[in-house]
Formats: C-alpha cells, sequence, structure tokens
C-alpha cells in the first residue's frame, strides 16, 4: 500500500465515510474525490477545484467549509454550475454512477474533506504543506 494510499484511508477515517445505500453503493467516494484532486485530474488539484468554486460564486459556502463554524450546504447542481459537468462526468465515470449520482455525492463529501484539510479555520499553503499530500498527512496527527 502506497503513502497515498494511506493518506486517503486516513481521510476516509477522519470524515467517517461510509458506503452508500443504494446507487452506488459499495463507492468510496472520499477516496475518489481526494484522488481526483490529488492526482490533478481537475484542473490544478485542490487549489484549482477552490478557486472555480470561488469564481462560480461559491465563495460563501466554500468560506464556510475552511472555517471554524458550521458547514453550509451545497448542491449537486451549484457544483456542475460552478466546475463545469467534465469534473462531474469524470468523477460519475469512475464511480459507475449518473452524472446527478455523482453530484449528490461530491455535494455531501467535499464540504467534509475541505473542512477536515482545514482544522484551525485555514488551508496549510500547498508549497508547504508538500501539496495534497502532506494536507492529508496532517489528518494522521488527529
Amino acid at each position: 500500500m502506497g503513502l497515498l494510499d494511506s493518506l486517503l484511508g486516513a481521510a476516509q477515517q477522519a470524515t467517517g465515510a461510509q458506503a452508500q445505500q443504494g446507487q452506488g453503493a459499495g463507492v468510496d467516494w472520499v477516496a475518489l474525490i481526494t484522488g481526483l484532486l490529488a492526482n490533478g485530474s481537475v484542473q490544478g488539484g485542490l487549489s484549482g477545484m477552490l478557486a472555480q468554486l470561488q469564481a462560480g460564486g461559491l465563495g460563501e459556502q466554500l468560506q464556510s467549509w475552511i472555517s471554524t463554524g458550521a458547514n453550509l450546504p451545497v448542491s449537486g447542481e451549484q457544483l456542475s454550475s460552478a466546475l463545469g459537468g467534465d469534473v462531474l462526468a469524470q468523477l460519475a465515470g469512475q464511480a459507475g454512477v449518473s452524472a446527478t449520482e455523482a453530484g449528490a455525492q461530491l455535494s455531501q463529501w467535499l464540504p467534509q474533506i475541505v473542512d477536515h484539510l482545514s482544522p484551525n479555520g485555514q488551508l496549510p499553503q500547498l508549497g508547504d504543506a508538500g501539496g495534497l499530500a502532506g494536507m492529508l498527512g496532517q489528518l494522521l496527527q488527529r
């Protein structure tokens, strides 16, 4: 098992990820989403996605995920609008579900992932933390 696999496992454990019932049952959504971000499949990885969300009008939701308060909800439709359909299509293809289901799952897990990557109300600097792998590594210290 590689370092990234260990870090993804820590992210899954920290977010309390469990297989979803119904469509896509047994899909490890946290691993899929963090893998999508870590390998740069999304333009610019995590920082690119966060910039797209900000530019797409989801800055208030994004800030709530980063801050220490409650996470504001976001819908799959809002994420699709902000990120473009390609991201959801890629995620859906990997999970073997529809883009609508992928959007629903992304809207559930992305706020939690960002929240866990920003425990003190700030995301670590990507250069200082060694990218997403370094950020996920911080979860191992919890």
